[in-house]
């Protein structure tokens, strides 16, 4: 299909970017959400296209086609829009560990007062009786309808 090579490159910018693209499959869509004036058409032909080469892996799902760049479409890609080897797409860019979020959380006033409040309420309940009737001595089964001994 022919399109306008602004649309193709800017279509390949996107999802070298984030690494993902999705399409909704309307072919009549007058242009694509994350684009301004590129067709949906025009998106989900070029993404078509990079599959049938091998540089993307396709789902398709509740009329939504999703496409996953793959290691050969990420170097495909980098050589036609010229982008330096450093640049990676998001969905390869390592997020922080779980320590480092976690002292953060910690070192504000309002972690501390939530912590506070917590104990406070776990000891608070301390006082109360835990089992369940515990008044009585020992649960009994009274009969019911098909079970044990009839009401008298």
């Amino acid at each position: 299909m022919l399109m306008p090579k602004k649309d193709i490159i800017a279509i390949y910018d996107k999802l070298f970017q984030d690494g993902v693209m999705v399409a909704e499959k309307d072919f009549h869509l007058a242009s694509h959400p994350e684009f301004e004036n590129v067709p949906n058409l025009h998106v989900i032909k070029a993404c078509q296209s990079l599959k049938s080469r091998g540089f993307v892996n396709e789902q398709f799902a509740w009329r939504h086609y999703y496409w996953y760049l793959t290691n050969e479409g990420i170097e495909f890609i980098r050589g036609y829009l010229h982008v330096p080897s450093e640049c990676v797409p998001n969905t390869l860019v390592k997020k922080l560990k779980s320590e480092e979020i976690g002292s953060r959380r910690s070192a504000g006033p309002k972690a501390q007062e939530g912590k506070d409040d917590r104990e406070a309420y776990r000891h608070a309940q301390s006082d109360e009786k835990k089992d369940v009737g515990a008044g009585e001595s020992e649960f009994q089964f009274r009969g019911g309808y098909g079970r044990g001994k009839p009401a008298q």
